[in-house]
């Protein structure tokens, strides 16, 4: 690919409060912050899988997270998501 520059990104996203709510009893501002994660993560896997499928439309529009990571979501470059193994963490109502 002689004569193209490419410049790659890293994004570090942070979604830790995405738990249950009933199990962590969150209430509040608490409470609002994991449901607007969880919306985050819901539109995710919907932009992931339109993706992976080769839908005609992507939604990128449907939440702030997949917005930003629109720019490193192109239709046929390959994207890593790395995710730890978190199922032997306990939740807690912090």
């Amino acid at each position: 690919m002689k004569g193209k520059t490419f410049s790659p990104k890293l994004h570090f996203v942070d979604l830790a409060g995405s738990e249950r709510a009933k199990r962590t009893g969150a209430s509040g501002e608490r409470l609002k912050e994991g449901i607007e994660i969880n919306k985050g993560l819901l539109a995710l896997g919907n932009v992931i899988n339109a993706l992976c499928e080769k839908h005609s439309h992507v939604p990128y529009r449907d939440s702030k997270l997949t917005r930003l990571l629109q720019v490193s979501t192109p239709d046929c470059a390959p994207v890593p998501l790395i995710a730890p193994d978190c199922t032997r963490v306990p939740l807690t109502a912090a």
